[in-house]
């Protein structure tokens, strides 16, 4: 059985430009900051496409990872799905998906994940790794929402903001 966690942020542009940033490599390096997160190996730089891995190395929890993820679907501007092929999880799946709204984009984050160790890994599962997505997550999209409207100002309402639940 896996973990999953869910995130809907709404974002006031059009779901290509949500899409189009969302595979960029800088703007994940920049809103895993905090992290001090590298592109490693594969794709380091520009836009990530089918088939293509990048790996990344990245403090979390204390502790120092390397991850390598592929793209594994990719149905511009609707969905992509990025799959760990090497790393700390038994398995990792990050499924992006782009819905139209009537004030921009709906994008909707799925992932599923498994720990490795068995019961302990469970147990880390419930207790540290769901939270700690999670927050991973919704401070990316703020990062993305936040790079989105810099880009938007000139074409949308100065009251609009992103929401993120």
């Amino acid at each position: 059985m896996s973990a999953a966690v869910r995130i809907v942020t709404d974002l006031p542009v059009p779901p290509e430009r949500a899409f189009a940033l969302s595979l960029d490599i800088g703007a994940h390096l920049r809103s895993m900051a905090a992290s001090g997160e590298r592109a490693v190996a594969g794709r380091t730089s520009g836009t990530i496409g089918l088939g293509e891995t990048v790996t990344w190395r990245a403090r979390h929890l204390g502790v120092v990872w390397r991850m390598t993820s592929r793209i594994t679907v990719l149905e511009a501007p609707c969905a992509f799905v990025d799959e760990q092929v090497r790393g700390p999880f038994a398995r990792f799946r990050h499924e992006h998906r782009f819905e139209p709204t009537a004030e921009g984009t709906r994008m909707i984050d799925e992932v599923t994940f498994r720990a490795p160790l068995g019961v302990l890994g469970r147990v880390a599962e419930g207790l540290v790794l769901r939270r700690y997505l999670r927050t991973l997550i919704v401070e990316r999209n703020r990062s993305l929402a936040s790079e989105l409207r810099v880009a938007s100002d000139d074409r949308q309402d100065p009251a609009s903001s992103p929401s993120v639940s």
